[in-house]
């Protein structure tokens, strides 16, 4: 069963003081690499939650990102009457400058608006502080999760579709490999009637036949592919195999993807008939769009 590393989850909460949007991404990567963005409220949780995306996720780079937003109705004001009285202060002296009767406020019409006025000053309303809230905290915590499951089965669908498509290049290679054999026969067949034209226009008094006979084996060993034949084949075989276990493991297939190559190089480097070399050629076409996908599995 494959797993992508692409996913996404989304999940909203909407509390008493205030609606947060959980969302997390994930996109390919070698190793884990996490990164948390929340209010700084809850910035002593950013280690928790490091640990819990590296249990769930294991592997890709990872985005968890906490949005809040209050009720308009939960924030709480307060006036800074330190700033208040500084203002005031300020007018006062300004009225002495201007020559405005009356050293202390009185309702006449300069005053009336003055203190409508001095609330209108800058930072004479204070917002409060967000403070940390465990009960706010454990609804939060659930949210994660569910957007943490939530990319899961993203990746299990993902993964769903990237299966079907490497199982279809295996496959494909698989029939290529079957296609060999014949053009790997009549391979032989040309190369023993090659040196046989060759020996016989060879003087072979002076030649120690029995040497010749052991260079002879040799080399028509190793122009045979068999053992390539079949360490490939089962190189195919184990690749299904490991794509169909409960557990995703994009590394081991991509172990086997590298010996799956050195073979069809070997059989390349071996390969003299033109027909067997273009089979090659397809062979390390599909292998190299199959080595692509494994970059985002799991």
């Amino acid at each position: 069963m494959i797993h992508s590393m692409t996913g996404y989850g989304r999940h909203e909460l909407n509390l008493k003081q205030a609606n947060f949007t959980i969302e997390v991404k994930s996109l390919n990567s070698k190793q884990l690499d996490t990164s948390v963005k929340i209010s700084s409220v809850y910035r002593d949780k950013e280690i928790t939650l490091r640990k819990l995306l590296s249990q769930k996720l294991q592997r890709g780079k990872i985005e968890l990102s906490v949005w809040k937003e209050r009720h308009a109705s939960s924030f709480k004001y307060s006036l800074n009457t330190i700033l208040i009285k500084d203002y005031f202060n300020q007018i006062q002296q300004l009225k002495k400058e201007l020559g405005i009767n009356g050293n202390t406020l009185t309702m006449n019409s300069f005053e009336a608006d003055l203190i409508p006025s001095l609330l209108k000053m800058p930072e004479v309303m204070q917002k409060g502080e967000d403070k940390a809230d465990e009960n706010e905290w454990k609804e939060i915590i659930n949210g994660i999760h569910i957007a943490i499951d939530n990319l899961i089965t993203y990746r299990l669908d993902e993964g769903g579709k990237l299966e079907q498509d490497v199982s279809s290049r295996i496959n494909t290679i698989s029939r290529l490999l079957n296609q060999i054999p014949p053009f790997a026969e009549e391979r032989i067949i040309k190369v023993k009637k090659s040196l046989t034209e060759k020996l016989e226009e060879i003087d072979k008094k002076n030649i120690d036949e029995n040497r010749l006979e052991q260079e002879l084996i040799y080399y028509l060993e190793k122009q045979d592919i068999t053992e390539e034949q079949v360490r490939l084949k089962t190189h195919l075989d184990y690749f299904i195999e490991v794509i169909n276990a409960d557990m995703s493991n994009g590394k081991k297939l991509g172990f086997i993807a590298q010996e799956i190559g050195r073979e069809i190089n070997t059989i390349g480097s071996k390969s003299s008939n033109a027909d067997m070399q273009k089979i090659v050629v397809q062979m390390k076409d599909e292998l190299e769009k199959i080595k692509e996908q494994l970059l985002n599995i799991l």
